[in-house]
């Protein structure tokens, strides 16, 4: 089976090289990452550009090559031009820090894995407390949640967003949750360059938002792992009927 890796760490980063040489092992991998970080650029495409694509790694079981574009345009790539053979599973990651509750919608990395959504193959994104050490433990856990995909298959326009807490002495296990609600104050950091004009660097401190036990925030927060499904279709469907009520005809 073919595996295509991505990130928006960039190619060079320690996650996505360690996941490859690990599932080179027994899987056919072809990597197609950005030439550089490309962190929080969401589901940008490049459309006014030409995307350079160049093949860096060429062995037994393992292609590996970088693109001068964003992580959709590397899956897009991945699928359309690298694999000769359709990919059967495609993964995010190993992002160098959580991607939890509404940041996903920033997410290079999840937006990676909707890519690959959308164009109905099994994806998983998977994003690592930002400091911890890659371990076989982590490598295993990846290898045991790819063949329960293999095995039970994804629902349509599903992808699973995986994170994955610094590991104690104690594992204390899994958590299916819900996405959680994640924001900021203090957004903007206001400075003046050398020629005495201001400009703002976004930085930002995440505020005490309230979210249940259930949401991937709070269940990292307590050690365990966190698998949130998620799909795409951001359709509030209850509120139809109710906007076919309201007097906005023309």
């Amino acid at each position: 089976m073919n595996i295509l890796l991505t990130n928006d760490d960039g190619v060079l980063a320690p996650g996505i090289n360690k996941l490859a040489s690990r599932l080179k092992e027994n899987y056919k991998v072809i990597v197609v990452a950005p030439d550089r970080e490309r962190s929080a650029v969401g589901h940008a495409i490049t459309l006014h550009k030409p995307l350079r694509l160049k093949n860096i790694i060429k062995e037994n079981n393992l292609e590996v090559y970088h693109v001068n574009g964003t992580p959709s345009d590397c899956v897009k790539l991945g699928i359309d031009v690298v694999s000769k053979e359709k990919p059967g599973i495609i993964i995010s990651g190993i992002n160098d820090g959580f991607n939890l509750g509404t940041d996903i919608l920033y997410s290079g990395t999840v937006s990676a894995a909707i890519e690959g959504a959308i164009n109905d193959y099994p994806s998983i994104a998977v994003s690592l407390e930002a400091g911890a050490d890659l371990n076989n433990f982590i490598f295993s856990f990846i290898e045991n949640l790819i063949d329960n995909i293999i095995y039970n298959g994804l629902p349509e326009n599903t992808l699973l967003n995986v994170n994955i807490p610094k590991m104690n002495i104690k594992y204390k296990g899994v958590k299916i949750t819900t996405l959680g609600r994640r924001s900021y104050v203090e957004n903007f950091t206001k400075r003046v360059d050398p020629r005495g004009k201001e400009y703002y660097w976004l930085a930002g401190k995440i505020s005490q938002d309230v979210n249940n036990e259930g949401s991937d925030i709070i269940s990292v927060k307590n050690g365990y792992i966190s698998i949130t499904p998620i799909h795409f279709d951001l359709t509030r469907y209850d509120l139809i009927e109710t906007l076919k009520n309201w007097d906005i005809s023309i």
